[in-house]
């Protein structure tokens, strides 16, 4: 592993924007809103002339972006953590009652998770940590 001695820290990710094509912000408030619960925040008036929707996403933000020749990013995908099994299994249930597909995951050690599409197509995916059985 190769790590480059810098001058400065990074904090983290501060957002991650997806793509979506014109015209997409009812079903971004729906999709991420609605189903995800994730909760709106206001673009500043500089930007929200260029359309697209932001939400907030535990202290990180998901900024859903317009673009005008849109093409839906299949393998790029941002993976959201949930707080336990119960609230994946659960947000699972809501996403598959609002009609969007899901698709499990390859097991990886300690780590349940599934795949889904936003409304344009855009990969995503969810995951957890796995409970282990009590004794």
């Amino acid at each position: 592993m190769v790590t480059a001695k810098t001058d400065h820290e990074f904090q983290g990710i501060d957002h991650v924007q997806l793509a979506a094509p014109p015209g997409c912000e009812a079903e971004a408030r729906r999709f991420f809103g609605q189903l995800l619960g994730l909760t709106e925040l206001p673009k500043p008036a500089v930007l929200a002339v260029r359309g697209g929707v932001w939400f907030a996403c535990g202290s990180q933000q998901v900024h859903i972006g317009v673009e005008k020749d849109f093409q839906a990013a299949r393998k790029a995908h941002p993976a959201f953590r949930l707080s336990g099994e119960a609230a994946l299994g659960a947000l699972r249930e809501r996403l598959v009652e609002g009609g969007v597909t899901v698709r499990d995951g390859e097991p990886v050690e300690d780590t349940v998770r599934f795949f889904a599409d936003d409304p344009w197509g855009n990969r995503l995916e969810f995951l957890a940590e796995r409970e282990r059985a009590r004794v």
